[in-house]
Order: structure tokens, then sequence, then C-alpha cells
């Protein structure tokens, strides 16, 4: 009877702890992301994937120190670098973080403009019913209903799976070419820094900690927060995998010189198993998931991040007449990016600009985590010793390759 009955209890206090870590992982496999990942299949074939399995423990590196914070000092991330280190650095980091919030979210609408286009929804209609979900989402909502709502609309990008398996993929090739990098070629290191730079963003970060901090997430939830975190590092890397491996297999291998050059021509992978009308459903679902979830996400990292530098009310738990600063912030990100998305031409390089430009700040959010984690968290959860030495490599190593890929693609460096 014992064991029967504390089953439930267990099983009810892990899924009330599950939730940032997976939402924050499924926003990362974002439509820039998507588009990311599906560009180097195009160009490259498999001779990324590699790249997308080595960067999972890295992914999983920096967003469990992230929890570490968040559970252990009851802090978000804006709030810890200006406790310990001034209001300039945190106010550097937060700028940081608005210029990322800002390229994500015009990746995220593009990407949902772009279904609406393959469907011939106006970009106008299809942006503001984007607008109007997301602000319905938040403004009326608990953080444990907004985290449910994330999760939903991020499920939807599960659909990649079954599009790679359709495929039909060579596994011979897969292997082959995986271990076949051109290191020296600049527009391969440039597209390289784009992956880098789309599995670890400023924003992620940011959201996951004061996430944590907000559903108030104690030491006695670490272990199953860790798990939920390692989870979603497996998930979002498979599911880069899954499109970069569905598009080597078709578009890439249809054209010698193909190229993305709308969101919707990825859809044309899918049309060769799943038929038209249904592969562009899928495509679309997958899509849409993914700009939705990583709308929110990233626009509440924004306005957490400000909150916790400026002081004023930023929780989720707060009515928005309460907090109108952290609500007004996230309605102004998303309704400035619709606007300027209705108003623009196709988005695919802004895409994979964006991607690039997160690589590059890596430098600064890397840094600041690992700094917060040796200083701020109690001895025994400290980050010292061999675990200090391989996450300060862990993160040059990946730090360096997406500033180097980045400035190589852009012609400020040669090899």
């Amino acid at each position: 009877m014992t064991s029967s009955g504390t089953f439930p209890s267990r099983f009810s206090r892990i899924l009330a702890v599950f939730g940032p870590g997976l939402v924050v992982m499924l926003a990362d496999t974002e439509v820039g992301s998507i588009v990311t990942a599906g560009q180097s299949g195009v160009q490259w074939g498999y001779r990324m994937l590699l790249l997308q399995l080595l960067l999972m423990p890295v992914l999983y590196m920096v967003q469990e120190l992230t929890v570490r914070l968040g559970i252990f000092t009851g802090r978000g991330h804006g709030e810890l670098i200006k406790e310990h280190f001034g209001s300039f650095w945190a106010w550097v980091s937060v700028a940081g973080l608005g210029i990322a919030t800002f390229g994500a979210l015009l990746t995220e609408f593009s990407g949902v403009a772009g279904v609406g286009e393959m469907y011939g929804v106006t970009r106008g209609t299809s942006l503001l019913f984007t607008v109007a979900v997301l602000l319905v989402v938040v403004l009326t909502g608990s953080y444990r209903r907004v985290e449910r709502v994330a999760m939903a609309f991020g499920l939807f990008e599960l659909v990649f799976f079954f599009v790679a398996a359709a495929a039909h993929p060579s596994l011979s090739e897969m292997a082959t070419e995986s271990l076949q990098i051109p290191y020296a070629n600049k527009d391969y290191l440039y597209l390289a820094a784009a992956n880098i730079g789309a599995v670890i963003m400023p924003w992620m970060v940011f959201y996951q900690q004061s996430a944590v901090a907000d559903k108030k997430l104690g030491p006695e939830h670490f272990a199953i927060a860790r798990v939920d975190t390692i989870l979603g590092s497996i998930l979002t890397q498979l599911i880069m995998a899954a499109v970069l491996i569905t598009c080597a297999a078709t578009i890439g291998h249809q054209h010698t010189d193909a190229a993305l050059s709308t969101v919707g021509d990825m859809s044309r992978a899918l049309t060769p198993f799943l038929g038209d009308s249904v592969g562009r459903l899928v495509f679309g679902f997958g899509v849409l998931g993914a700009g939705l979830v990583a709308a929110i996400v990233v626009s509440l990292a924004f306005a957490w991040g400000v909150g916790e530098v400026t002081g004023y009310r930023h929780s989720l738990e707060d009515h928005p007449l309460k907090a109108h600063c952290f609500y007004g912030i996230y309605t102004v990100c998303v309704l400035s990016s619709a606007l300027l998305v209705w108003g623009w031409p196709n988005l695919i390089a802004l895409n994979i600009g964006v991607e690039v430009m997160n690589a590059m700040l890596l430098p600064l959010v890397l840094g600041f985590l690992i700094l917060l984690a040796a200083r701020t968290l109690p001895e025994a959860h400290r980050l010292k010793g061999a675990a200090l030495v391989g996450a300060i490599f862990v993160a040059i190593l990946t730090a360096g390759l997406g500033v180097f890929g980045g400035l190589q693609g852009a012609g400020l460096l040669s090899l």
C-alpha cells in the first residue's frame, strides 16, 4: 500500500518541477535554428551532423549551471550580475540580451509569416493572429499556464522526427560525410558558427534561471530539474539533427548548388514522401510550434532581465496592472517585431545572421555564467576544482569556435 500510494505523489511532484528545461529547449529549436539546420543540410549534406551531437553536452552544461544558480540563489540572472558585478555590467548583459531578443523575434515572426504565405494568407493577417495569441496567453495567465501552453506549442516540433524517417537517409553516407569536415572553408565555418549560436543563446540563460526562480523551485527540486534539463538538451539537438538530415537527404541531393531562399522552400523536402498538401501541413505545424514557443520564451526572458536590473515587479504571478512594466515590455517586444517583419522581405539570410550574432555574444554570456557559478553558489554546489577547469575549457572552445567562424565568414579573418 505504501509504495503504490507514494508513486502518484512522486509522479505529480516530478510533473510540477518539469517545465523550464523542456520549454527553453523547445524554444531553442526556434525558426532561426530550424532554418540554420536546414541550410546546413542543403549546402553541406551531413557534414555538420557531428557538430549537432557534440553541442548536446555543451548545451546541458550551460543550462545546468543556469538551473543551479536559479535554485540555490533564488534570483534571476540579471539580478545576480547586478549584485556581484555592479549595475554597469548588469546593463551590458541586458543590452546583449536585448539584441539577441530582437533578432530572435524577427526570425520567429518571419517563420510564422512564411507558413501563412504557403497557404495564401497575407503576412498582415498571420502576424495579427499570432500577436493576438501571444498576448492572450501571457496577459491572462500564471506562470504554470504559460508554461503548459508553451510546451504544447513546442511539441509540434516532434513532426520533424517523422519527416526525417520518411526521407530514408543513407546511414552509410551519413556516417562517412559526418566525418568529412572542410575546416578551411570560410562558408562552412560561418554556417558552423551559426549552428553554435543556434544552440546556445543569451535569452536561454536569462529565461531558465528566471523561470526556475519564478516557479519557486528549491534545493529539493534540483535532481528533477536537472533531469528536465538533460532531457530538453537531448530533445532539442535531436530535432536539429532531424531537420538537417531531412534537408540533406532531399533538397541537398536534388541540387548541388541548392540553397534556401524562403521559409517555404524547406517544405519541398517533405513533398516527395508525404505529398504536397500533407508535407506543407506537417512542416507548417513544426515551424509554427517552434516560432510560437520561442516568441513567448524570448520576450519573457527580456522582460525578466530588464525587471531584474531595474527592480520593478517581474513575475507572471503578478496581475498586469501590478506589473505593468514587465507586461509592457513583453507587449512592446511582440508588437514591434511583428510590425518590422510585416514590412520586410524574406528573412532567411537574417535568420542565419542572427544565429551568428548569438555566437559572437557567447564570450559575454558564458563568462558571466561561469563566474557566477564559481562565486555565488553555496560551497557544496559551487563550480570549483576540476569541474571549474573543465567548464572554462568547454566555454573557451565553444565561444572561440563561434567567434572565429563568424569572423571568418564575414571576411574579417583569414586562415
